[in-house]
């Protein structure tokens, strides 16, 4: 979804266009000495019913004389200049901090209430400051709750001055973006590991040694190393056993097949499949580019979306979060025959293919089946899925009544359905992760690391 297509409150919208931005408004002070004017009035007429009419035209003639210089004394809004600053990006649900520098012509002082005109999926910011000169910064915290490039184009004011009595709106050009992206924070932590660990949601994952093809190091040769490893040059060269180091080999290709049907916009646990496949797919990628392999990126609907061809390196980590971060699930079937075709066209070398998709479509969706079964002649292919939650839970559901048995047994019938399609293709050279949320990315990165330890593509 594109920045054109966020959003705003149209009732807001309406109403800045329409009503705030063109009349002022009474404040509070003045509805309150408004209303004060009746008991006074009330009890000057006790004295004489006259005396109580003149005391009650005086005191509102006076309210409005006093309003009316209050009114003329405030600035228009043409003598507002608003600067927004954003961070370029910011995580999807993380708070991240807004500054907007407000300027006037000439030195003020008045009450501002700033409303800043944030796209609906954005925590909403009101700010409540005195603008005393001709400049004010006024800073907030928000978030977004979905992932996309935004485009902020409005702020609102309301201010008010002298006997505050007249509150006056202003609606000022204040033109700003920011790109919400995925969860990130499982990908910085790989980053930051260090050469020989990984580290993913907090835990430490060893890098498997004594596998592979690639020469790493010489080292002291120790009881149960395999004796094809011993280094005899190095051996005769000190005067004892030496043993090699190997790792997997560097330069592999790994393929990123992100489906953005409409099975991927289900949520689970206030987050979309798209939304948690795509931060796994993101953090597989961080890893294959820290064991110095090429990543490739693709993510399809009905029609091709995305394609990033393979490159090696940290920084192309970066064109991979800039192509996928604003991706969202249409509510369209997806067309696995275009997209598998594809990718046999543009990816000759023989890769590790991780296709991020839903269970549902693995098992009904036939041309799927035939297109996977001819990859698997070409490239390692490793299939994807979250577990429903739902199931689990119906499935172990106490069957109270007829409704909640059949619910039950549905449960069970498509809990086996989809246990009995992970042996089915694991028969076939296939292999099939169909694990629950909070062990996903995991999941597919130890799959990933272990064919990678033993060179299986």
């Amino acid at each position: 979804m594109t920045s054109s297509s966020k959003k705003r409150l149209p009732l807001r919208k309406f109403l800045a266009d329409r009503f705030i931005h063109r009349f002022a408004m009474p404040t509070a002070r003045l509805v309150w000495l408004a209303a004060a004017g009746a008991p006074i009035a009330a009890a000057a007429s006790l004295l004489d019913a006259s005396v109580g009419g003149y005391a009650f035209l005086i005191w509102n003639g006076l309210l409005l004389l006093f309003s009316a210089i209050d009114f003329l004394l405030l600035p228009g809004r043409s003598v507002f200049r608003a600067e927004r600053a954003t961070p370029d990006q910011a995580d999807v649900n993380k708070p991240f901090d807004v500054a907007v520098t407000l300027h006037t012509n000439a030195p003020q002082r008045l009450h501002i209430t700033f409303t800043d005109d944030l796209p609906v999926s954005f925590g909403q910011a009101t700010v409540h400051a005195e603008l005393d000169g001709s400049r004010l910064t006024l800073a907030y915290a928000t978030f977004g709750k979905e992932r996309g490039r935004y485009r902020l184009q409005h702020a609102y004011l309301l201010y008010s001055g002298g006997f505050g009595l007249i509150r006056k709106f202003a609606r000022l050009d204040c033109p700003g973006e920011v790109d919400i992206q995925p969860d990130l924070s499982q990908v910085r932590g790989i980053l930051q590991s260090t050469p020989s660990m990984l580290l993913l949601e907090g835990r430490k994952i060893f890098k498997k040694l004594g596998s592979g093809s690639d020469f790493d190091s010489i080292r002291d040769y120790v009881q149960g190393d395999d004796p094809r490893t011993v280094n005899w040059r190095a051996t005769a060269r000190t005067g004892k056993l030496m043993t090699s180091v190997l790792r997997p080999e560097k330069g592999k290709t790994v393929t990123l097949l992100i489906d953005c049907g409409r099975m991927m916009g289900i949520e689970l646990d206030g987050q979309t499949k798209l939304d948690r496949t795509l931060e796994a797919a993101l953090a597989l990628a961080a890893v294959a580019l820290k064991q110095g392999d090429q990543v490739a990126l693709l993510a399809f609907a009905a029609d091709l979306k995305v394609y990033v061809p393979p490159d090696k390196g940290i920084a192309h980590l970066n064109r991979l979060v800039e192509a996928s971060f604003d991706l969202q699930s249409e509510f369209v079937e997806s067309n696995y025959g275009m997209a598998l075709s594809y990718l046999l066209r543009v990816q000759k070398k023989r890769s590790f293919v991780a296709v991020f998709s839903d269970m549902e479509n693995y098992l009904y969706h036939q041309e799927l089946a035939a297109y996977a079964h001819k990859l698997r002649r070409s490239h390692m292919l490793l299939l994807l899925s979250l577990q429903d939650p739902l199931l689990h839970k119906w499935a172990h559901a106490e069957a109270a009544d007829a409704r909640t048995a059949y619910a039950q047994s549905m449960a069970h019938k498509f809990g086996h359905d989809r246990s009995g399609y992970v042996q089915e293709m694991a028969f076939t050279g296939i292999h099939v992760l169909d694990v629950p949320a909070d062990r996903f990315t995991l999941s597919a990165v130890n799959h990933y690391l272990d064919l990678k330890a033993r060179d299986a593509w």
